[in-house]
């Protein structure tokens, strides 16, 4: 029998569909499309009276409506009877390896199996087996935990990067006939397509073995030059908030459980998505800043004087872009004390900003950056993407990354809401 003890990560016994149409069963995460009802509206057509996730789920954009609480109870009830009705099928002590097709053609490989919250912590500088990547905001939270305090099941968003450059978690399961294929279809809305397998107990096993490979003291030392560092197994790609609400759920339960059977308690876990730092179709684009209403000499001097050794021109250290009207540059900050350049420019406006007044917005794209920095009073900052080695890296050494850091992948290619979970 594989052994997970200590990995924060263990098999499931995760529901899927009995009998569905899976195409109509299958939505996009709710916290994708929040500002266009028309995408929920037709998602809503396409499903039609069949069973789907979207009865399950409650699109972010719906958060704040007049009757959500009564929206709340609805999808409870649905969950309640989908249960009663046989719609779901049960695989015990269950992983699955699955491969998305994305919106671009290219295929994406993650593995399902559920995490220990326990072994979670979003405390900026924590030693945690599972960390968030960005700060987490706690206001986000309390309307999560009402969706999710008094749902009998689960369905997941949330997906946690490792850092396997070598490639020896989830590839090698990549056209393993041994395995049993559990769904094979078509996803609505341009989402491309998804196929399943169950693992079996060998590849299990194997699994086990290699998350466990990955956060050794040497497996540490060798990938971040760290001998003594806490290990850090997993990072929130997606869906931090989401996990921080289990989270919560589980230890407002605790509060009213006895110990002894906290153990038992299945909101203990959250079902989750792995995925690799390293696969060939994530990429992590930069988010680029542009700050409107403010003397833009003024605010590069201030730069500056921020960061003493800074100087005009590209060189050994944080190479920021910048364009406002009538001029473009780049400032270098060497020897800078944060791992990426966006943490170098994000103090520094944070501190100006609250000071001077002016206001940032957080744009994708080089082209619009220079557009709208290029506009009387305002300046755009034009940041380098991060590369795959600095995430982990950064997280152990600044705590968290600065917000808006990067961007992972078009809203219609984040994962779409499947496999299901007892979670009462």
């Amino acid at each position: 029998m594989a052994d997970f003890n200590g990995l924060g990560f263990y098999p499931a016994d995760i529901l899927l569909p009995a009998k569905a149409d899976m195409h109509k069963w299958a939505v996009v995460a709710c916290d994708q499309f929040t500002s266009q009802p028309e995408y929920w509206e037709e998602v809503d057509r396409i499903a039609g009276d069949e069973p789907s996730t979207l009865r399950l789920i409650l699109p972010e954009s719906k958060l704040n409506d007049p009757d959500v609480a009564d929206q709340i109870v609805k999808i409870n009830e649905n969950m309640e009877k989908y249960l009663a009705e046989g719609v779901f099928k049960t695989y015990p002590d269950a992983l699955i390896y699955l491969e998305r097709t994305q919106s671009d053609g290219r295929v994406r490989h993650g593995l399902v199996g559920k995490v220990d919250v326990d072994c979670y912590d979003f405390t900026p500088g924590n030693g945690a087996l599972i960390r968030a990547t960005e700060g987490t905001i706690l206001e986000r939270i309390p309307p999560r935990v009402r969706v999710r305090e008094n749902a009998p099941i689960e369905l997941p968003h949330i997906m946690l990067l490792i850092d396997d450059p070598k490639k020896t978690v989830i590839e090698p399961l990549a056209g393993d006939e041994e395995m049993e294929l559990v769904y094979d279809f078509d996803l609505m809305m341009n989402g491309g397509h998804l196929k399943g397998w169950k693992l079996t107990e060998k590849q299990k096993e194997n699994v086990a073995n290699a998350l466990r490979a990955l956060c050794t003291p040497e497996a540490m030392e060798e990938k971040y030059g760290l001998k003594d560092a806490a290990p850090l197994l997993f990072c929130v790609g997606d869906g931090n908030h989401s996990l921080a609400t289990a989270q919560r759920c589980y230890k407002n339960l605790k509060a009213v459980t006895p110990e002894e059977e906290w153990d038992k308690l299945p909101a203990r876990y959250a079902l989750i998505e792995v995925m690799n730092n390293h696969d060939d179709t994530l990429e992590f684009e930069p988010i680029h800043r542009v700050i409107f209403g403010v003397d833009a000499e003024k605010l590069l001097n201030a730069f500056k004087t921020a960061y003493p050794d800074a100087y005009e021109g590209r060189g050994e250290g944080h190479c920021i872009e910048y364009t406002y009207e009538g001029h473009k540059g780049c400032i270098t900050v060497p020897n800078p004390k944060m791992q990426l350049a966006v943490g170098t420019l994000q103090t520094f406006l944070d501190a100006y900003l609250k000071e001077n007044g002016g206001e940032i917005d957080y744009i994708h794209g080089e082209d619009v950056t220079d557009d709208l920095g290029s506009k009387p009073g305002n300046i755009g900052f034009k940041l380098p993407a991060m590369g795959k080695d600095q995430l982990f890296k950064t997280i152990i050494s600044d705590g968290v990354l600065p917000r808006k850091t990067f961007s992972m992948g078009h809203a219609q290619d984040k994962r779409y809401y499947v496999e299901a979970r007892k979670i009462r």
